[in-house]
């Protein structure tokens, strides 16, 4: 009796640890199938200097998500091993980074350097007519009034000419100019070199004076012997 109570107990014992063991071994297999999360970081910078491109997309199409640079060229985003990420600005080429599917690390840094992709758009016209013959058509058939008796005549004529400059007010730079014209003048009042009501009588002029002065010496104002006894 004992006897086979041992044997159910070591049989039991047995499957137990049969059970372990196989679960021990399913279980490094489950997770090796799968992929490690990792925390994909880095500054995306133009080409052609270390400048940050902010705005730039950080896009796992598989994954169908994203994120985008701050203002500073940085950027965070979790994936997966074997991920492959595209970064992408408007005005450069797209590229692409892969991280390693056998990558253990919990995060990979990178520094992408973007290289200009110049687009030159086509020239585009635009036309108030369905096509660039009508518009050519149009305009040859053209008929423009004559100036005399057209309005824009009228409006040009010497009498509204002279009543617009009548009634118009002046206008700031107007009074600017006018004020700047009027220091300008005493100044050079002040200093002798414009008009002034001292310069213009000649028995206030000094340099007038001065004038009379050297005629004198010179004997400008001798009387001219004509030669007759």
């Amino acid at each position: 009796m004992f006897g086979f109570v041992r044997f159910r107990l070591l049989t039991a014992g047995l499957v137990l640890a049969l059970i372990i063991v196989l679960v021990g071994l399913a279980a490094p297999a489950r997770a090796q199938g799968q992929r490690a999360v990792v925390q994909f970081t880095g500054i995306v910078a133009t080409g052609d200097s270390l400048l940050g491109v902010p705005g730039a997309s950080i896009f796992v199409p598989k994954a169908g998500r994203g994120t985008a640079t701050n203002e500073y060229g940085y950027f965070s985003l979790p994936v997966l091993a074997g991920d492959s990420i595209i970064i992408r600005s408007l005005g450069y080429r797209n590229q692409t980074v892969v991280v390693p599917a056998d990558y253990t690390r919990q995060s990979y840094s990178v520094i992408v350097q973007l290289k200009e992709d110049a687009t030159i758009l086509p020239e585009v016209r635009i036309f108030p007519y369905a096509t660039e013959k009508e518009f050519k058509q149009a305009f040859l058939a053209l008929r423009l009034p004559k100036q005399r008796g057209s309005r824009a005549a009228d409006n040009l004529s010497p009498e509204i000419m002279q009543r617009i400059f009548n009634n118009a007010p002046v206008t700031s730079m107007g009074n600017y100019r006018q004020t700047m014209q009027m220091q300008q003048n005493d100044f050079n009042r002040r200093m002798g070199t414009a008009p002034s009501p001292y310069t213009s009588n000649p028995l206030l002029n000094p340099f007038s004076w001065l004038q009379l002065i050297n005629q004198i010496k010179n004997g400008d104002f001798k009387k001219k012997d004509n030669g007759d006894d």
